[in-house]
């Protein structure tokens, strides 16, 4: 089972921030154990089609990319993200039904591991090379604090289609 805190281990800034982002990632993978790869790419709700448990992992694994590596880094866009379109906005849930959960878990584990060393090397005001919508260039705090709150209400609908397609509750 998923070990999991929200109580750093000191009380300074950096350390709550990177406490509470681990948390609301082992919270994502403590939500997937045990669920069958069948359950997994099931689409509990009628009019969310891909809305599945593969789909908001593979979600929350490219938001993740994207406001690390394309907005605080500046790399270049990647991955089905590159393929959304008005049409098709999120290619990446779409597509994961495909990939395995274990895959796509252990790809968002490794990446969760390369963003910890980043957050921990880096200066919370730096800023980021590309400006948000409104030309502002927001600093690695606020990535933080964002991937926080997209990383925990998602948590929120992991729980809801877990519950809806095998009944486990809880977590």
């Amino acid at each position: 089972m998923t070990q999991r805190t929200d109580t750093p281990p000191t009380w300074d800034e950096r350390t709550q921030l990177a406490t509470f982002l681990d948390y609301a990632r082992d919270t994502v993978r403590a939500k997937c154990e045990g669920v069958s790869e069948e359950d997994a790419r099931k689409a509990p709700l009628p009019n969310s089609p891909l809305m599945t448990m593969c789909g908001l992992i593979s979600h929350l694994r490219w938001v993740e990319h994207h406001w690390v590596q394309v907005m605080f880094l500046g790399e270049e866009p990647e991955g089905p993200l590159t393929e959304a379109t008005d049409d098709d906005p999120d290619p990446e849930m779409r597509t994961a039904v495909d990939i395995p959960l274990p895959q796509l878990l252990a790809e968002y584990e490794e990446q969760s591991a390369r963003y910890r060393r980043l957050v921990a090397d880096r200066d919370l005001n730096s800023t980021a090379e590309r400006p948000i919508g409104d030309g502002r260039h927001v600093d690695l705090r606020w990535v933080v604090l964002h991937l926080i709150e997209e990383i925990s209400r998602h948590n929120g609908h992991l729980d809801v289609v877990r519950e809806l397609v095998d009944g486990q509750t809880g977590v």
